[in-house]
């Protein structure tokens, strides 16, 4: 194998370097050894092991396969096969078989949520997301750098249009979706706030140095349900269901904990994107028309209320409409004790509390500072709703 891949030196080395790193044999490292030498052996040993005989539609911590057949595609494109060829061919065609499927474009398509977020299971979705996203733009520069397009059953592929793709998957996470979440921690204003993470559910040795125990942290912090003392800025949580729904609760660990396999893809995949522009989206939809609400109907109001619907899309043959409301405090004085009247609503709504027959701020804001903005949204299929103040306090 030596003579055929003059690159597997390069790969053994690193094995070993990798092996004496593994000091206290942890079962995750001795995977991702595994894992190694799979992407080294499959390129000769593809038919045998399944690489060049399984189409996958999802790539995650434990299934790497098409990781493996779009790096074997690489070598392919840059004339790198050799007497291979036959072979490498038929993990390019699994390779794309994946790509296809990512973009709802093969025979067999990965799903999606009404949102537009890869789904394949209830725990831990967004490895697959972030996975297959990452996936996407490395293949996206491999053919681009070929010079070639991608055929799937559903038509012609360009390369940008799995850049597209990989770029939504990046928005959805990070708040461009129904539920107008990011689902990466300290990301804009609306991110999880009970991450199943022991560490996080803990306050800080540098807010408070008394002595926590192993079981005093898990009854006294992890049990609590109030938001997290100590932030884990960056991590990426498991994510929503397959309608998008997402319960911001620290034992609901199927969507709110966090994990390594979720970051690392998308790192090299925000590296990819940074500074990049990269063309619209793969489907084209109706150009969202914005409504301006103000609200009340004097100008001199102290608060101000805009509306604009952001997205459309259809489900079940039904259209649905998501709408972006944004409160600003105007004045010069604090905000409290807000109370909005909304009609004419058919839908879930986030980021709000339900107080009776009115709505006020969520349970993680208590006011608004002058000048700043709080913003919620909601779905339905229908026209927008009709949102008013009714209540305030300035302070």
């Amino acid at each position: 194998m030596t003579a055929a891949f003059p690159w597997s030196r390069n790969i053994t080395a690193l094995l070993v370097a990798t092996t004496m790193s593994c000091s206290g044999q942890l079962l995750g490292c001795i995977k991702q050894l595994t894992i190694s030498i799979t992407w080294t052996t499959l390129a000769t040993t593809g038919d045998s092991m399944g690489g060049t005989g399984w189409g996958m539609t999802e790539f995650g911590w434990d299934v790497k396969y098409a990781g493996v057949q779009t790096l074997v595609a690489k070598f392919l494109m840059q004339g790198k096969a050799g007497h291979h060829a036959a072979v490498f061919e038929k993990y390019q065609q699994k390779a794309e078989y994946f790509m296809c499927s990512c973009l709802g474009k093969g025979t067999r398509n990965a799903q999606k949520t009404p949102g537009g977020l890869i789904y394949r299971q209830r725990w831990n979705n967004m490895q697959f997301v972030t996975g297959a996203s990452f996936l996407a733009s490395v293949y996206s520069d491999y053919l681009a750098s070929a010079g070639r397009n991608m055929n799937c059953a559903a038509g012609n592929v360009a390369p940008s249009q799995l850049l597209s793709f990989a770029k939504s998957q990046v928005d959805y996470i990070l708040g461009d979706n129904p539920r107008a979440t990011s689902y990466m921690v300290g990301y804009g204003n609306n991110y999880p706030r009970q991450v199943h993470h022991r560490g996080s559910s803990i306050v800080s040795y540098k807010v408070d140095p008394t002595f926590v125990s192993c079981r005093g942290g898990y009854a006294t912090w992890f049990s609590r349900k109030g938001s997290d003392p100590n932030l884990l800025t960056g991590a990426i949580v498991g994510g929503p269901d397959a309608y998008d729904n997402f319960a911001d609760e620290r034992d609901n660990y199927e969507q709110t904990e966090p994990a390594t396999y979720n970051n690392a893809p998308l790192l090299g995949l925000l590296a990819r994107l940074s500074g990049v522009v990269v063309p619209g989206p793969i489907e084209k939809k109706p150009a969202p028309q914005p409504k301006v609400t103000p609200a009340p109907a004097s100008t001199s109001s102290p608060i101000s209320i805009a509306q604009k619907m952001t997205t459309t899309w259809i489900a079940n043959g039904k259209t649905y409409y998501r709408y972006s409301i944004t409160v600003t405090n105007k004045s010069a004085k604090e905000l409290k004790d807000i109370k909005l009247s909304i009609s004419k609503l058919y839908g879930p709504l986030w980021g709000l509390t339900k107080s009776g027959n009115s709505y006020a701020f969520p349970s993680w804001i208590s006011s608004l500072p002058a000048g700043k903005s709080l913003e919620f949204v909601y779905i339905h299929s229908a026209s927008a709703a009709d949102i008013s103040v009714t209540s305030y306090t300035l302070a």
